[in-house]
């Protein structure tokens, strides 16, 4: 198990300091097919992945691996254009060391989106779902010794997404003629999609939608006291196989930007008002 200690975090939050304007408060991790929310950021600062001390690469596919800092409307933010997965082997500290960074840079607030199968019945391909809780089925970033700099041994975890943030999306889509979805988000580890019988799973445990990610995320910001707002975009039904189904990694980015859009419209408002 790998122990990152707080001067490595620290390291890597000075270097992203000196190269940005401003001091943001909100972040944003843009997920598969997501990152075209970040062409609207302007004043931006672009730096690739691979010019961050201690930062990982971005191997997933529609995930460019940039971090941008600039304004969304009239309001500084930083946004992860593509995250880490455990699938691509990185231990949970690296898939989560943005999250600390983030803190000690500042940040107060972490939306979060992904791409994600739809296990509810009543939800289609292009759905855009808030999540209002999670389940997380992979190894808990938190395991291993505590680190006191950023938060207590067992955080809690009854509100793990901001119940205002969650009011105020609701009143924005409904002031834009948005429809939105709600429910529970699953993350697993991936990276093989979920089989008929996974999804069917899911779905009696109490979840909605499924992805490979975001959970480990939101437990190590609540864990740092950011409050949280996530959001998915459902790219695939799971809940009817026809002979001829099979999951494919280009329609999940396909359905993704098609509904970015919306979901850019959503969060630019949300920033506006936090």
């Amino acid at each position: 198990m790998e122990i990152i200690k707080t001067e490595e975090y620290q390291k890597t939050a000075d270097y992203i300091a000196a190269r940005i304007n401003g001091k943001p408060e909100t972040a944003i991790i843009l997920g598969s097919g997501l990152g075209a929310l970040a062409d609207h950021i302007e004043e931006a600062v672009v730096i690739p992945y691979g010019e961050i001390p201690n930062f990982m690469t971005s191997t997933a596919t529609g995930h460019k691996g940039n971090l941008i800092c600039g304004k969304l409307g009239e309001k500084y933010v930083l946004a992860m254009q593509g995250r880490f997965h455990y699938y691509e082997g990185y231990p949970m500290a690296r898939v989560t060391f943005p999250i600390r960074v983030m803190k000690l840079l500042g940040i107060k607030n972490l939306l979060v989106s992904n791409a994600a199968g739809g296990v509810n019945t009543t939800f289609k391909v292009g759905d855009l779902m808030i999540i209002r809780d999670q389940i997380n089925m992979a190894p808990n970033p938190l395991i291993g010794p505590n680190n006191p700099d950023f938060g207590p041994r067992f955080p809690d975890m009854t509100r793990p997404y901001d119940l205002e943030f969650i009011r105020q999306v609701e009143d924005i889509a409904e002031t834009q003629g948005i429809e939105l979805k709600k429910g529970v988000y699953v993350g697993l580890t991936g990276p093989s999609y979920e089989t008929p019988a996974e999804y069917g799973f899911v779905g009696r445990i109490g979840g909605d939608a499924v992805g490979m990610s975001t959970v480990s995320e939101v437990i190590v910001a609540r864990h740092a006291d950011m409050r949280v707002f996530g959001m998915s975009v459902i790219t695939n039904e799971g809940y009817h196989f026809a002979d001829d189904f099979v999951n494919d990694g280009a329609d999940v980015i396909e359905a993704a930007n098609n509904a970015a859009k919306k979901m850019t419209n959503l969060f630019r408002e949300l920033i506006a008002r936090i």
